[in-house]
């Protein structure tokens, strides 16, 4: 078994800076776990709590059975992959590949097979003899990834491992990274910023937040039923519209520009209401009987080809509205516009404290 287990894990810094306050996560055998969240929530140092490159302030990390707090990198039977690849220049592929296996004293029969066999993976036989300058930026990534296969770890650590690529090739490698530790089957933590690659790679998806977890799951329930105001905005591309709602009477609400909503829960105090861009829908006539229906003048127009994605500020709540409307919508900036969403596609979250309201 190589499951991951962090309980309660906090990581305090001089000056009693929290990076890390208390996060719990249970990483099972074989899964693909994805810390995401903005710059400064603490992903990157729960990762090199997790790798040995970081004390742990309090609580406990496990690999497998064993609590590993107190070992050395070395000694936690890991492989990490770094951001900036963090080749030898002066090694050749084939050399910086077999490197640690070299360090542990593993009989070169056996190296040059493991080397081998993850070039054949990866795709870099060809190049085993060439320096990391003769490569490009996603040759370099297979390599350091190569150099982490032949170890033969119980976990693999990625740390931002895509940053440095082109767009193109960055879905080319997330697709061969998924693709990979699925043939592998050796769990996984991969620590990114971007929730696209966040929502297509993980098995478990961990939303972070000032040094905590808002929300751990898989991706679509996060998405379809995201736990606070904060990742129902981190989650989705682009993110979910947040408008502060208040009930009036028994069939409306009290906001210039929506009309319905009749039957949904309301607090005392308010809600947010929540509508992704993808559930909101153009009236071309009568709108659905139940639905939540929205009128606001275009702001902006942006054709992306296959959908467009329509702006517009709503009422006089300072909210700017996003709808994302497939393929062409031929409206122009001033025109008004009337969208509809259906109650199944509502979500209500507290207006003091952020957390979702049962619909």
């Amino acid at each position: 078994m190589s499951e991951v287990v962090l309980d309660q894990v906090r990581k305090v810094y001089a000056g009693n800076v929290e990076a890390v306050r208390g996060v719990s996560i249970d990483v099972p055998d074989g899964a693909f776990c994805v810390l995401v969240g903005p710059s400064g929530c603490g992903k990157s140092t729960l990762l090199r709590m997790i790798a040995g490159l970081e004390t742990i302030t309090g609580g406990t990390v496990s690999i497998g059975t064993k609590r590993v707090n107190e070992l050395e990198p070395a000694e936690r039977d890991i492989a990490m992959v770094f951001q900036n690849y963090a080749l030898y220049p002066h090694m050749s592929v084939y050399d910086n590949m077999a490197y640690g296996l070299r360090n542990r004293g593993t009989p070169k029969d056996e190296i040059d097979a493991r080397v081998r066999e993850a070039a054949r993976i990866l795709e870099i036989g060809t190049f085993l003899d060439r320096k990391p300058r003769q490569l490009s930026g996603g040759q370099r990534q297979r390599v350091a990834m190569g150099r982490a296969i032949v170890r033969k770890p119980q976990v693999f650590l990625f740390d931002e491992p895509l940053s440095n690529l082109d767009a193109k090739l960055r879905i080319q490698m997330r697709v061969e990274i998924k693709k990979l530790q699925r043939d592998l089957g050796v769990t996984s933590v991969y620590v990114t910023h971007d929730q696209l690659e966040a929502m297509t790679l993980a098995d478990v998806l961990v939303v972070m937040n000032k040094g905590l977890v808002e929300q751990a799951g898989k991706p679509l329930d996060l998405y379809e039923k995201p736990a606070t105001t904060f990742v129902a905005s981190f989650i989705g591309a682009p993110p979910m519209n947040l408008v502060a709602v208040e009930r009036q009477g028994e069939n409306g609400w009290s906001v210039p520009g929506i009309t319905g909503g009749a039957g949904l829960p309301m607090p005392a105090g308010g809600a947010m209401l929540g509508i992704r861009p993808e559930h909101l829908h153009v009236a071309t006539g009568s709108v659905p009987d139940g639905a939540l229906a929205l009128s606001f003048p275009v702001l902006a127009v942006e054709a992306v080809g296959a959908e467009t994605f329509v702006h517009g500020p709503l009422g006089g709540t300072g909210a700017v509205v996003i709808a994302r409307l497939p393929g062409k919508a031929l409206l122009e900036p001033g025109t008004p516009v009337s969208v509809f969403a259906h109650h199944g596609d509502l979500h209500l979250f507290d207006r003091e404290t952020g957390k979702r309201i049962a619909t």
